[in-house]
């Protein structure tokens, strides 16, 4: 009986370099612009050029849009980062809108309970004390219940998600202005105590800095530091670190309370330095995205914040085009949706090879 050779098969690849790996997601996406600018022809008759155009223009068009994407780009990246270190450890975190929330929440406490009680300088502090304390307790509850029962961190973080979302409602109506509002508005808007100071005439620009640091320092954490091996070693295999001695369960728990740490910052950025309010959409679903982000950087900071600036490019750029050309708001979401397909569908081949099978004699 002859054995039928497949036609191809699927082998993993060795490490690209980061160059080459860059080289095929650009392609990707000039693939997906392709595709996309078919699709908008066939569907709406626009120039895709034209409407390329505009969501450059949604994004960089002033001085203001330009600090908004700057903005969300320094949101996203925060969580991202946060994220970071708990999925290279291979520990699934979704919680990362419920532990900001948390923070913000924090943040937001303090700015309504000690808003007119407090020298400024001093209330900033207790904020970001607040926010860091509420982000970590948010993460290690499931930390905790992983290291010590082995219990689902997936579904552990991410019903965590909603009972900060309910908890954020609650305290949004005990604070609720005026009564009967069912949302709190602005906080200190006279005094503004507890807002972030502006920097060149900008109230972006410090969450800008902050994050940028945290960036450099989170690199440092994860590629240069003890803590930073530890976790990798954990993520490559639970058994090889035991072996060597790393105690496991410790560095689970140490590496959420970074990660629930640096979420709870970006809670206090969105609270003390943009919004200024607490809402249960106030994170808007970050925590999901920054996933994504930190899954095309490869868990490396400085890479995240290239996948972080497409992503809000895009977002940006979708709603313009929906405005503009007064087009359904599904349409700008299935452009965006094109694009990052065509990106996720490229880590395929960044970590996969097909290799054809050769033409061959039959055995007689």
């Amino acid at each position: 009986m002859n054995n039928k050779t497949p036609l191809f098969h699927v082998s993993r690849r060795k490490e690209i370099i980061w160059y080459k790996a860059w080289g095929i997601r650009a392609i990707a996406i000039v693939l997906a612009l392709l595709l996309c600018g078919i699709i908008t022809m066939i569907t709406t008759g626009l120039n895709p050029l034209s409407v390329y155009v505009t969501m450059i223009d949604g994004a960089f068009g002033t001085s203001r849009r330009i600090w908004m994407l700057l903005q969300n780009m320094a949101i996203l990246l925060c969580i991202s980062l946060a994220l970071a270190p708990a999925f290279k450890m291979k520990f699934w975190n979704l919680g990362g809108d419920g532990q900001a929330l948390m923070g913000a929440l924090g943040s937001a406490a303090a700015m309504i309970l000690l808003g007119d009680k407090i020298p400024n300088w001093l209330l900033i502090i207790v904020m970001i004390a607040a926010s860091i304390a509420g982000g970590i307790i948010w993460a290690v509850i499931p930390a905790y219940f992983k290291a010590k029962f082995n219990t689902n961190e997936t579904l552990f973080t991410l019903m965590m998600n909603y009972v900060a979302i309910q908890l954020v409602a609650f305290f949004v109506i005990v604070w609720e202005v005026p009564k009967g509002a069912g949302k709190i508005g602005i906080i200190n808007q006279n005094s503004q105590a507890g807002w972030f100071p502006s920097i060149g005439g900008s109230k972006y620009l410090l969450n800008v800095i902050i994050v940028v640091v945290i960036t450099i320092l989170m690199y440092i954490y994860m590629n240069y530091s003890k803590h930073g091996y530890e976790l990798s070693v954990v993520g490559e295999s639970v058994p090889t670190a035991k072996y060597v001695g790393i105690k496991v369960n410790k560095v689970i728990i140490r590496t959420m309370v970074l990660s629930g740490a640096v979420c709870g910052l970006a809670g206090l950025l969105l609270v003390g330095g943009s919004e200024h309010t607490l809402t249960t959409t106030l994170v808007d679903g970050r925590g999901f995205t920054g996933v994504m982000v930190a899954w095309l950087g490869k868990f490396n900071p400085f890479f995240m914040i290239l996948t972080t600036f497409l992503l809000v490019f895009l977002d940006r750029g979708a709603n313009e085009i929906t405005t503009i050309y007064g087009l359904n708001s599904s349409f700008g979401a299935i452009i965006t949706g094109i694009i990052l397909f065509f990106i996720l569908g490229s880590e395929f081949f960044l970590n996969y090879k097909m290799t054809f099978r050769h033409k061959s004699k039959e055995a007689a």
